[in-house]
């Protein structure tokens, strides 16, 4: 593929850009007291953290150091995990970075974190982002701290990085905030719905087409590279699965089959594409490899195998079926072969996908006239449903497998909205789009 251009630089290119190449790690001393959040807990109470506007230096927009301290206070507030604190409630006025700060004003407003950072133009034209995260209780040296040189249209996925190394210093696991979505944004009258594939940032931000409406689009998936997709259109005949380039916009046929082709996804390594094919009333699991072009059989039998998803490495898949009767969640291996059926609750379960840690599949469960977002052990233990609603369906995962991403579609003459639930299923929220929007994958970390 391409090399990626602005503003899906990889990080290290991205840091890259800067006067030789400038990556600077503070390398703080470990304070003696390390303020840590233990995402393992049932019941999380958020660390009340402090987020002033970063200090700018000869820069030509005053608002840029609040523009990017807002974004990462926005990110770390969703997560759940963090619990801004108002900035009007402030007593110290940050003013330099360099100096420490006075960590009696900060534990006056029960601060447990803060984060100070300052941003500039370099002479080359160059943006220079750095911030210092600190243990405001436990004072001395900073936790974390980093600076990154970029171009100026950056600046934004700069505030999703810091976002996303305070995430993994605060709690020990990767963030997810440096990440983005590809969805179907559907617009016009319901009968005569246009849907267009959009991408756009994790928190909403950046939304750009695809494509424009002239098919039927449905089921984007990214590939592990986070920029390549596939995904169905219904163009002239049967639906198709392509492959697209999201940067280059360059498409390509992963094969044409007779029959129908459904809810293509990737392997872990992008080296291969399952799917389903429809033949008569029945449908059954292939995989291509797209290097070869060989396409193998997983399953043949004479009901409705549909929707795989790969185990993060690659060994096994879930997909539903109702060789049972209803749909249900199996398991098997990926080279095919015995099928174990892994969901046993009422009603019927579809659109299984497994979590990127490998210790969840995430389903939808429809039972009584309602839609269910649940969880599931990979066993079939430990079930647990987090939202509900009239129609629930699509969950995606974040790239640290610690929040899903699904449509809710409230019928009538309304259209789907895409919401985000973490694994606790405590904090629900709404996710903006321009249009109505449904079918959301979730990128993994842009690296």
């Amino acid at each position: 593929m391409p090399r990626l251009r602005f503003p899906a630089l990889s990080r290290r290119g991205l840091i890259m850009l800067g006067a030789g190449g400038a990556l600077a790690a503070l390398s703080p001393r470990r304070a003696p007291a390390v303020l840590r959040l233990d995402v393992t807990q049932g019941n999380i109470q958020p660390i009340p953290i402090a987020i002033p506007d970063f200090v700018t230096v000869s820069m030509p927009d005053g608002a840029a150091g609040r523009n990017v301290s807002q974004i990462i206070a926005s990110n770390l507030q969703r997560s759940g995990l963090f619990a801004p604190i108002d900035p009007a409630a402030f007593i110290q006025k940050i003013v330099n970075v360099d100096e420490r700060p006075r960590f009696a004003d900060w534990r006056t407003i029960n601060a447990q974190a803060l984060v100070t950072g300052r941003i500039s133009t370099q002479p080359d034209g160059r943006l220079k982002v750095e911030f210092r995260l600190w243990d405001v209780f436990a004072g001395g040296d900073p936790l974390h701290g980093q600076q990154y040189t970029t171009a100026p249209d950056n600046w934004r996925r700069i505030a999703h990085i810091i976002s996303d190394a305070i995430y993994e210093r605060l709690t020990g696991e990767k963030g997810y905030f440096d990440s983005r979505v590809v969805f179907v944004d559907e617009s016009g009258p319901k009968d005569r719905r246009i849907k267009r594939l959009a991408l756009m940032d994790q928190d909403g931000a950046n939304v750009r087409y695809l494509t424009r409406g002239d098919d039927l689009v449905l089921t984007p998936r990214f590939s592990s590279t986070a920029d390549t997709i596939t995904y169905m259109s219904y163009g002239q005949g049967d639906p198709k699965v392509y492959l697209m380039n999201i940067e280059t916009g360059q498409r390509e046929i992963v094969s044409n089959f007779p029959g129908m082709t459904f809810s293509p996804r990737f392997s872990p390594d992008s080296q291969r594409v399952i799917f389903s094919l429809q033949r008569g009333g029945n449908s059954n699991l292939f995989v291509m490899d797209l290097r070869s072009k060989s396409t193998m059989r997983l399953t043949d039998t004479q009901v409705i195998d549909t929707a795989p998803s790969y185990s993060p490495d690659g060994t096994r898949i879930c997909f539903e079926s109702d060789r049972g009767g209803q749909q249900q969640i199996y398991v098997m291996s990926a080279s095919g072969g015995q099928a174990q059926r892994i969901s046993f609750g009422d009603g019927a379960y579809s659109t299984p996908v497994w979590s990127p840690r490998g210790d969840y599949i995430a389903f939808t469960k429809q039972a009584q006239g309602r839609f269910a977002i649940g969880i599931m052990k990979p066993d079939g233990s430990g079930e647990r449903i987090l939202t509900e609603g009239y129609h629930n369906e699509g969950p995606t995962w974040s790239p640290n497998g610690r929040v899903i991403m699904f449509f809710r579609d409230p019928g009538g003459n309304s259209g789907p909205s895409l919401y985000t639930v973490d694994v606790t299923g405590r904090n629900e929220l709404i996710l903006k789009t321009p249009s109505y929007a449904s079918d959301p994958s979730w990128s993994p970390l842009l690296q």
